[in-house]
């Protein structure tokens, strides 16, 4: 007979080690592991017995052997969906909420991601459903508060926030509960971190707790076939904080990102079962709540004057069209030190089309501090942008403006040649829409594009557009001119 062993098991995840280390080397928790003396080790009879076991249960849960069927025989049934009475929400999910689904939205905080779940709450109860929206992290009064300041100026009936249920608490089993009393339509959870099991040793937040809980949570979905939405934090680089298995669990994974120093909120999907990830939700942070915006390009002044180092680019997000004004700033650096910094773009690619501009655009920029941005806070990942920002550093790095009414589509290749893009027929259209006169394109594209098109083969040919040195304003002239019209008025 096998003698009893001596372990550690970490008090968060449960994994068990030989010997005690004072990290976890499975969840990076301190201090957390714990003795405990095993069992005597099972026999290969006892593992067989177990396995069997558990076959049995598994045919008895799910009546009866599974049998494979021709993927021709197998029946379609339709997606139910439901809309969260948000435009922009619905548009990410790929036409609303499906039924028995369960989709996790994490973010910054305050980025807005409680705003938006109450939102959708309200949108979905003045639609006649039964939603509960169950808080761990707020009081049912600061939950109220929070939808009487959203409501402020909207035309809801009581009759639809009647059907609408806030529960504080963190125990999932009470949750749980009050959903087969309640039995909503819709059900919102924030926080997955906030939620426990009483009948397991681990803190709230810990590897086992959000495992078993979001567990619990996609059964329940599918049992009752209640769309449900849970909230997720984030860790300080952008992942959404807990186990991998979070992810793969639910159906649906959305990121709510944007600066909170910005109005603008976009909202991506990362993960989704049953719609694609290209699509993007715009929305505007103001006093009350969460906008939807429907055109992003509202964000630019048409008749603002040209600027050297601004470009405007049409970005494709899904099947929406945006366009963007990415920002070059040049100046004066120390060879061997320059900094290259980027914000909203990608940095390695932004690095890549530096080494590009100096190898085929006779521009010197090893000495030369360099700083990219977009305007808003939205993130440009696309390889469509390269155009635009060559042409912005190459005029930051001049002191040159672009041609008003012109804006840029393309990539650069390693050559500096320019490659087609997709999708440029809707780039073009969108840019006439707003007033642009001069499309920059790859030339392999010029007939496609049509009308207001101009084709560029390289960026060594991109000097022809600029209109002139930039005219920079001194605090000096300007009061001089001031001068001048105060005397003009006078005479």
């Amino acid at each position: 007979m096998a003698k009893a062993k001596k372990v550690y098991e970490c008090t968060a995840c449960k994994e068990t080690s030989a010997m005690w280390m004072g990290k976890c080397s499975v969840c990076g928790e301190w201090d957390s592991l714990v003795q405990r003396t095993t069992a005597k080790e099972p026999t290969t009879a006892n593992v067989a017995a177990n396995f069997a076991t558990s076959i049995a249960s598994s045919i008895e849960q799910y009546g009866g052997v599974s049998e494979a069927i021709k993927i021709l025989e197998i029946e379609t049934p339709t997606v139910g969906r439901m809309s969260t009475g948000i435009r922009e929400l619905d548009r990410v999910l790929g036409g609303g909420l499906v039924l028995g689904s369960v989709a996790l939205i994490g973010g910054e905080p305050g980025i807005g991601k409680s705003t938006l779940m109450m939102q959708a709450a309200i949108g979905a109860a003045s639609q006649g459903k039964r939603v509960l929206y169950a808080t761990s992290e707020e009081s049912a009064y600061q939950c109220k508060l929070r939808a009487e300041r959203l409501l402020e100026g909207e035309q809801v009936g009581e009759s639809g926030l009647s059907t609408l249920f806030v529960l504080a608490d963190t125990d999932l089993a009470r949750i749980t509960k009050q959903v087969l009393e309640i039995k909503p339509e819709f059900l919102v959870v924030d926080s997955i971190q906030m939620v426990y099991r009483s009948d397991m040793e681990s803190v709230p937040g810990s590897v086992s707790q959000i495992r078993r809980c979001c567990l619990e949570l996609v059964y329940l979905a599918r049992q009752l076939q209640l769309p449900i939405m849970i909230v997720g934090h984030v860790t300080k680089d952008g992942q959404l904080a807990g186990p991998r298995v979070l992810e793969h669990l639910v159906d649906v994974v959305l990121n709510f990102e944007g600066d909170r120093h910005y109005a603008l909120r976009g909202l991506r999907g990362i993960k989704n079962r049953f719609g694609t990830t290209l699509e993007i939700g715009l929305f505007e942070m103001g006093q009350h709540g969460l906008q939807e915006v429907v055109d992003a390009a509202s964000f630019l002044d048409p008749d603002a004057p040209p600027r050297a180092g601004a470009v405007v680019c049409p970005a494709m997000h899904g099947s929406r069209c945006l366009l963007i004004e990415t920002q070059a700033l040049v100046t004066q650096g120390t060879v061997g030190q320059t900094r290259r910094r980027a914000s909203g773009l990608d940095g390695n690619r932004f690095t890549m089309l530096t080494a590009v501009l100096e190898q085929h655009a006779n521009v010197k920029l090893a000495d030369q501090d360099i700083y990219v941005s977009t305007v808003g806070g939205l993130k440009l990942t696309e390889p469509a942008v390269d155009l635009a920002l060559c042409l912005a550093i190459l005029g930051a790095y001049n002191g040159l403006v672009l041609q008003k009414g012109v804006c840029a589509i393309g990539e650069v290749g390693l050559g500096g040649e320019l490659r087609t893009v997709a999708q440029i027929e809707q780039r073009v259209a969108q840019a006439k829409r707003r007033g642009y006169k001069q499309i920059l394109v790859p030339i392999t594209q010029v007939e496609v594009a049509g009308e207001n098109s101009v084709g560029v083969a390289s960026i060594a040919d991109l000097g022809s557009y600029y209109e002139k040195k930039e005219e920079i304003t001194t605090s000096e002239s300007w009061l001089s001119d001031r001068k001048k019209k105060e005397i003009l008025k006078c005479t």
